[in-house]
């Protein structure tokens, strides 16, 4: 294997290098050293001393993060910063750390803030954009623009309502704080990643003013960082076949005979039931993250009793993504069935040689029995040849695609104007108005498929990190995205139409708060305040009409193949070759089959989300403390009233409206005036074809509105039992809205019967979710940055939504049927159930010897939902382990973490998908198995030397150990996905002044 070192590597290699010589300097000097009356530390052990102090002070359980020179960190943003700490997981994306969860939740449940406000984020990945979750995706937010962050455990009457298991409140630089009347960093450098092997520049400067007389101030920041990524991944990508997994059925599958199975010690009988994956795939996937932005603050004090300030902040990041996809399709082979999308009910496409339908045998079976994660064991097959029988001609046997999304992007921005006076010694008033925008947006989705014609697969499935291994027999070339004269090879079938979406977050708040000084025996002060918040979610989609509805493709002599390093990281033994169209190709191709209309008739009704959110709240906190100061706390309580407005996109009955031709004159349905008659919604406008204004469906908006209030009380309580020794007490109710789409998906499936009529959609009688806290702490701080500390805690929540198109009693809407009579159809959507998590987080910070020191933190939620489900995206262990050494000019930072199985899934799934879904699996009825995201463990890696004072070489790197992250279904037995992102290497020069 050859061997090169790139200059980063070279790069570390003499950071490496200098670790020695440096050391040997220390020695020398090691008597002067000691001679200094005083030592200032600064660095990674100033950033642990100055979090550890503020968490041993602070009322609540908080974890917190300061920015001493956070650079030192390996850490690109702040969801990798804040996954360090205890009871703290995020969820990544590719190679990079986006969502943040706490406590054995999902990111849903996470609130984050920015200078006491919420901000508004876009996704930049499609099932993101349309997801309409409300997790914040912190890739838009490097470290650089940390103050500190505090990540509340527990709750308190004046943290904003709405972080059902924890608020994490990000703090920005203020200038009057700064040290420097002038100063400022310039970090300037690049990043190497290793999979897709490119290289790409790093930006980041910062200028602090301030005058002479300490009143006014000014903060200014700019960022621009580029990174490429690759994403390698194998897979069941199956197309109608259960997900990827269904159960093998001889009555359908009728080339599985005793005959055929003969000499594997099977009958036909005994394998009905068996599990079976319905698909292998591997994809290939191509992206950027192109991030840009700034931040502006300003300060100005003209008095000691008066404090004005403004801050603004954008970020965009450009993230382009190109996936391709080669799958085969054992399933369809065995039920015989050849539509080229995988379909496999009785109307599809039957599989036909000379005139017949042929059904692939199963030969060489392998199975096993596994314990699914409900307790069942059930047979699954890990191994075999599915293959049609000699002479058959080439039948289908799976597809290639290749999608490539241009224009995606996501932004966040806000802008604060905040003020503080001191109207007497004993009252002072805050206010604080903010608007905050994020977007998530892909310009263009685009893609094509071919369908893949041969005559058998053989696969053997792996651990759950590893790629299966499989073949394809008489499949022709799977590089060259042509058809041979005997059948095999590929063939053109689809063309998608290309589909833009955009996402609009935006919010607009007020908030004033006062804090009266009360200084009478234990009662210190009491603080009340009152909070307004005008909230809007928007999401679009529209798709271009196209020219024809001939199927073309660009040609094949274009096409290129996958790189020959695909899938290397994934194991091997697997068919790794593949084809596509590079961007350009796939750009031009499109722009000769679309055509220009207009932008209303491009919409497409059915799939917006349209909502205002309006939140509101009072709340009044006695901050009590002894005057010994043993003891310390508060009690509250906040008052949250939550309106939710929404338009929800509901079918037309067939036939009442016509759809109005684009560029024709609007003419209302008279029959429905309401009825959105000029969105395409799907309708063909095809070149040289007439116009037929009764073809699709459309739609009309049906309002909905609700009021929610809420009462949130908390107590905590800090008890300082020696002088080292800190317990606390936390009780608390806190409140979590639902997502989105909860509230503001559309209306399907509108049926009538006999028995009533039914529709699926929104519930817009869902409750926000509510939990009932507690959380018991210990902590020992038995020396200078060092401390022991146990934290055991329970929630117990109420209306956590469990989606799935269920009957709900009660939950009801007023429709028009076919026949223009309005009757009350009862909504099949989410549920209401409750939940509990459980859990302790265990965390040691140690500063060993000579510079060394180590940070550790255990966390373990268990957690159960009233149905038996799993709680989608929690974690039941996550661990970090901290190694540094650290003198005045040399440091170095290894940071181990470790994150154990979950729930994978969309963190806002559609409100009627079928996560309540039972399936027979052997004569045993379970849940449908769920996607779980496998254990993983990362490793990442920071060096720092002094070039001279204020100059500073930096060398991080990040996903060291590459890690496969797996994905399986009912066991590991069943592994799902496997994929490989490679790992990064930063080098930079940072000049401080």
């Amino acid at each position: 294997m050859r061997f090169q070192p790139t200059p980063i590597a070279c790069g570390l290699a003499g950071l490496l290098l200098s670790l020695q010589v440096h050391a040997q300097d220390n020695a020398k000097t090691k008597a002067d050293a000691q001679a200094l009356e005083k030592v200032v530390i600064t660095g990674i052990r100033a950033s642990t001393e100055a979090s550890l102090n503020a968490k041993r002070d602070a009322t609540a359980n908080v974890e917190v993060i300061t920015a001493v020179d956070v650079g030192k960190m390996p850490d690109k943003n702040l969801a990798d910063s804040l996954q360090r700490l205890p009871g703290v997981a995020v969820r990544t994306d590719y190679d990079e750390a986006e969502k943040v969860a706490m406590r054995g939740t999902n990111p849903d449940m996470t609130l984050i803030l920015f200078n006491g406000h919420t901000v508004s984020g876009g996704d930049w990945y499609i099932s993101d954009q349309t997801s309409s979750s409300r997790s914040t995706s912190l890739s838009l937010m490097p470290s650089s623009v940390l103050n500190s962050a505090t990540v509340y455990k527990t709750s308190q009457a004046n943290i904003l309502d709405g972080g059902l298991a924890g608020t994490v409140n990000v703090t920005t630089r203020k200038p009057l704080d700064e040290k420097q009347r002038f100063g400022g960093v310039v970090s300037v450098g690049g990043v190497y990643a290793d999979l897709p092997d490119k290289t790409s520049p790093q930006l980041n400067a910062s200028l602090n003013w301030k005058s002479a007389d300490d009143r006014f101030g000014i903060i200014g920041q700019v960022f621009a960082e580029k990174r490429y990524v690759r994403r390698d991944s194998a897979s069941r990508f199956a197309y109608g076949a259960s997900s990827g997994w269904d159960v093998i059925n001889t009555a359908t599958m009728k080339g599985i005979t005793d005959a055929s199975l003969a000499g594997s010690g099977y009958t036909a009988a005994d394998l009905n039931g068996v599990r079976l994956p319905g698909s292998m795939s591997t994809e290939f996937v191509e992206g950027v993250r192109d991030r840009k932005g700034g931040m502006l603050s300003a300060q100005w004090r003209p008095t000691q009793n008066l404090d004005v300030g403004i801050t603004a902040f954008q970020s965009k990041m450009n993230s382009d993504n190109y996936g391709r996809l080669t799958a085969g399709a054992p399933y369809s082979m065995l039920v015989g069935k050849a539509e080229p999308f995988g379909a496999v009910t009785a109307a599809a496409l039957n599989t036909n040689s000379n005139g017949q339908q042929v059904f692939a045998s199963l030969k060489n079976p392998q199975i096993v029995e596994e314990t699914t994660i409900y307790g069942d064991r059930i047979k699954v097959l890990r191994g075999g040849t599915i293959a049609f029988a000699p002479g058959t001609t080439p039948q289908y046997i799976g597809n290639s695609e290749g999608f490539f999304r241009s224009g995606a992007s996501a932004s966040s921005g806000f802008l604060d104007l905040d003020a503080k006076l001191k109207l007497s010694n004993e009252l002072t008033v805050k206010g604080l108005f903010s608007t905050t925008r994020g977007v998530g947006e892909t310009d263009q989705d685009r893609g094509i498929t071919f369908a893949r014609y041969g005559t058998g697969i053989t696969f053997q499935l792996q651990g759950v990190n590893e790629a299966p291994t499989w073949s394809y027999q008489g499949a022709g070339d799977g590089t060259k995205p042509v058809r041979n004269a005997d059948g095999s090879g590929y063939s053109l079938i689809a063309r998608a139409t290309p589909t833009h979406y955009k996402t609009v977050d935006r919010e607009s708040s007020f908030s004033l708060d006062a804090e009266y000084l009360q200084n009478s025996g234990i009662f210190q002060s009491m603080e009340f305040g009152a909070r307004h918040a005008d909230h809007h979610r928007d999401h679009r989609r529209w798709q271009p009409a196209m020219k024809s509805s001939a199927v073309a493709a660009p040609d094949p002599s274009l096409a290129v193949s996958y790189p020959g390093d695909f899938g290397a990281d994934l194991g091997s033994g697997f068919e790794n070759t593949g084809f596509y169209y590079p961007r350009e190709v796939l750009r031009s191709f499109y722009d000769g089959q679309t055509k220009t209309t207009t932008p209303e008739f491009e919409r497409r009704v059915a799939a917006e989300i349209e909502m205002r959110e309006r939140q509101s709240a009072i709340y009044m906190q006695q901050n009590l403390e002894t005057a010994d100061g043993k003891w310390s706390g508060n009690v509250g309580l906040r008052y949250a009233r939550t309106v939710v407005d929404a338009q929800i996109a509901t079918p037309v009955p067939t036939g009442l409206c016509q759809r109005i031709e684009p560029g024709k004159a609007v003419v209302p349905c008279a029959a429905f005036p309401t009825a959105i008659v000029t969105a395409g919604d799907g309708a063909s406008y095809l070149d040289g074809a007439p116009w037929n204004p009764n073809t699709g469906t459309i739609y009309y908006k049906v309002p909905t509105h609700k009021v929610f209030d809420h009462i949130l009380p908390s107590l905590n309580l800090r008890w300082q039992l020696m002088p080292s020794w800190i317990a606390r007490l936390g009780l608390s109710r806190t409140l979590g809205r639902q997502n989105y789409n909860i509230y503001g998906a559309g209306f399907t499936g509108q049926t009538c019967t006999a028995q009533g009529c039914q529709v699926n959609g929104p519930n817009a009688q869902l409750e926000p979710m509510t939990a009932d806290n507690t959380d018991l702490s210990l902590g020992w701080y038995y020396a200078r940055r060092s401390a022991i500390v146990l934290s055991l805690f329970d929630s117990r929540l109420r209306n956590y939504a469990k989606t799935g198109a269920v009957r709900q009693d009660g939950v009801t809407v007023d429709l028009l049927d076919n026949q223009n009579v309005v009757h009350t159809y009862a909504i099949n959507t989410t549920t209401n159930q409750r939940a509990r998590i459980q859990g302790a987080e265990l965390s040691w910070e140690q500063p060993i010897w000579g510079g060394f020191g180590l940070q550790s933190n255990l966390s373990y939620a268990d957690t159960k939902v009233e149905d038996g489900r799993p709680l989608p995206g929690a974690s039941r262990k996550s661990a970090n382990l901290v190694g540094y050494f650290e003198t005045d000019s040399f440091s170095i930072r290894l940071a181990w973490n470790y994150r154990s199985e979950y729930v994978n899934s969309t963190t806002a799934p559609a409100p009627t998908a079928n996560s309540q879904g039972l399936s027979v699996v052997q004569g045993i009825t379970m849940p449908t198995a769920p996607t779980i995201q496998a254990p993983v463990t990362n490793v990442a890696l920071s060096v720092n030397y002094t070039v001279m004072p204020g100059l500073e070489l930096s060398f991080s790197g990040t996903n060291l150990t590459n890690p496969s992250r797996g994905q399986y279904r009912y066991s590991e037995l069943e592994p799902q996905k496997v994929d490989s992102s490679g790992r990064q290497y930063y080098l930079e020069a940072r000049y401080k002044f």
